[in-house]
């Protein structure tokens, strides 16, 4: 019986939002003012300098981090872990050798302390997208570079926030990991809000 439990508990499915469920509709042109846009981006910031996003958003260093409130202090991730230049850990121990790709009716991420899994190959972002520690005017002003945010536009970005099954784990992270702010719809659509009021950065 207890195997069973256990078994029941590791491979629960979090109710992920589903890829291709998100709505994509921005704001008429012209309709947002630039600090409408810059409200919208205060709300995006929140997101990416969350744990469940910031952690893996690191640099050169190739290091994930650990930290918020289910990690307690903040440290490299454990394990000596390093994702190498490859940022999948080819060059060292593989991300997913922890971080089983496993189908979407088999996500175990229930257990506390257990490694995160979705039905994708779990990797770092480029090194250009780095976030942890950086400040709103440093994120605001790469998010919108397209030499360091892969060419992409606003609506590009809206679009891989939909497609991305990784990025959907961090609203339901599981375990008990506090899930990024607000909801994957809402930061969507203060992505494309921003996008219409130009990208604004404090900094312009």
């Amino acid at each position: 019986m207890r195997v069973l439990t256990v078994l029941a508990i590791l491979f629960a499915a979090p109710a992920f939002a589903e890829v291709g469920k998100i709505e994509i509709n921005p704001p008429a042109q012209g309709s947002v003012t630039r600090a409408e846009g810059l409200q919208a981006f205060d709300r995006i910031y929140e997101v990416a300098s969350h744990p469940r996003c910031s952690n893996c958003h690191v640099g050169a260093s190739n290091r994930p981090m650990w930290s918020g409130p289910s990690y307690g202090k903040t440290r490299p991730h454990g394990m000596l872990v390093n994702a190498g230049e490859s940022r999948i850990g080819a060059e060292h121990i593989l991300c997913s050798t922890c971080h089983v790709n496993v189908e979407a009716t088999e996500r175990g991420n229930n257990v506390p302390h257990a490694a995160p899994r979705v039905a994708a190959d779990w990797q770092l972002p480029p090194v250009e997208f780095e976030w942890f520690g950086k400040t709103s005017v440093e994120v605001c002003n790469q998010m919108r570079d397209p030499e360091r945010n892969g060419d992409r536009t606003y609506l590009d970005i809206a679009s891989h926030l939909d497609h991305d099954v990784i990025l959907h784990w961090a609203w339901e992270p599981g375990g008990g990991r506090e899930p990024a702010p607000y909801s994957l719809q809402e930061h969507v659509n203060d992505v494309l809000a921003w996008g219409v009021a130009g990208m604004p950065c404090e900094s312009d």
